[in-house]
């Protein structure tokens, strides 16, 4: 028997996590959505496939998920993904990529998915692979800055891999349109032939819009990572306390970079007014704690932090990085200033907290867009529409 993670996958048929029996070859696995992840860790890629599955008609569409890097550690949405009746498939633990790809394709064997859509970037060229020589339909996924992504990881295999997953399969969604148009303009041939932009959605309906419970209070949350920028807001924020101004600064979220910001931090004497709170789940109840939000990456796709902010009712203050023009409306959900100019975002820090009754109504306005444009039905119903435009019949 050829192992599939834990679970097994054998020429008889495959056993998911969320299965309680063997299917035997003689059986039709009725799984027409099968989607890719590299991995389960609590990111934006993977809260927003949760969501696609929450709101699908899982009924009629019967999805399931194999995971590349399966870890016990990082499992944050698995619970949840599986009291949503899904199949969960991890790869063996301790197998090279090309047994891996091996098993992958053993598993669309047994599932016989119409649709195999890698959620993770660096997965696209995977999911070609997996349904070469079935009448699966590979989709791929772009989820943040289009150029950043294919040359992300570093040495010849990796920037290998980066090009092949720009170009493979020929099917790509985005979610960001500043991505799609990027792709677009590249004058190279490392890029898919057919392109969908499908923005990001938010149950709008776990963010309340209360009034904040501290005005002084400012938050930030994502990846500890370099390309969100973090120097740059601490060295916003040592710029704005110059000034005297008195607020305060939640950063929440974990990653790679988290010591050395912690020592810029002390470095800029911003102990006192920044603290790092690591990984968090209760970003609803930080949002509503908070007077807004401040958001200064380098290159995004479509942030989920920024529409779960204007879903809460809280004001964005935001880089023009990836899609977030277009999910801010700038001078009337919050502000969106030239990435680069730190000077202007202290200005809109500094204006934000000294009216409040102008950042209620920016983020008056905000949750009213979110309720308008952010909401879960219409991932859906974007994401099919993409699957049926790619010649799915479903």
């Amino acid at each position: 028997m050829t192992a599939f993670g834990r679970f097994g996958v054998a020429a008889v048929g495959v056993v998911g996590r969320s299965s309680s029996r063997t299917h035997t070859k003689d059986e039709v696995i009725n799984c027409r959505l099968l989607y890719l992840l590299g991995q389960l860790r609590p990111g934006g890629q993977e809260r927003q496939l949760y969501y696609l599955l929450k709101a699908m008609d899982r009924h009629r569409f019967h999805p399931a998920i194999a995971v590349w890097n399966y870890s016990t550690r990082d499992d944050t949405y698995l619970s949840d993904i599986e009291r949503l009746g899904v199949s969960v498939y991890p790869c063996s633990d301790d197998a090279a990529a090309p047994r891996k790809v091996v098993e992958l394709r053993r598993l669309v064997g047994a599932l016989r998915p119409e649709i195999v859509h890698s959620y993770c970037f660096y997965m696209n060229i995977v999911a070609w692979s997996a349904v070469l020589g079935t009448n699966g339909i590979p989709i791929g996924s772009i989820r943040q800055d289009f150029i950043d992504e294919r040359w992300r990881l570093d040495g010849p295999t990796g920037k290998l891999v980066g090009g092949l997953s720009a170009r493979l399969p020929a099917v790509q969604i985005f979610n960001s349109g500043t991505a799609k148009l990027a792709a677009e303009q590249c004058r190279d041939r490392f890029k898919p032939t057919k392109m969908y932009v499908v923005r990001n959605g938010i149950d709008v309906a776990a963010f309340e819009p209360h009034p904040p419970v501290n005005s002084r209070l400012i938050l930030a949350a994502g990846r500890l990572e370099a390309v969100k920028r973090w120097d740059r807001l601490l060295a916003i924020v040592s710029l704005a306390s110059a000034r005297g101004m008195d607020f305060s600064l939640r950063i929440a979220g974990d990653g790679p970079l988290r010591s050395d910001l912690e020592l810029q931090a002390k470095k800029l004497d911003l102990n006192g007014r920044v603290e790092f709170l690591g990984r968090r789940q209760d970003i609803p109840r930080l949002l509503q704690e908070s007077s807004f939000l401040v958001h200064t990456a380098d290159a995004e796709g479509c942030p989920n932090v920024v529409l779960e902010a204007m879903a809460a009712g809280r004001a964005v203050v935001a880089t023009d990085a990836g899609d977030v023009a277009h999910l801010v409306e700038d001078g009337r959900t919050g502000f969106v200033v030239r990435r680069g100019d730190d000077l202007g975002l202290v200005n809109c820090i500094t204006m934000l907290l000294n009216d409040s009754e102008l950042s209620s109504r920016m983020g008056q306005a905000g949750r009213k867009k979110a309720e308008r444009e952010f909401g879960l039905d219409r991932l859906v119903a974007n994401t099919l529409a993409a699957y049926r435009a790619s010649g799915w019949h479903g």
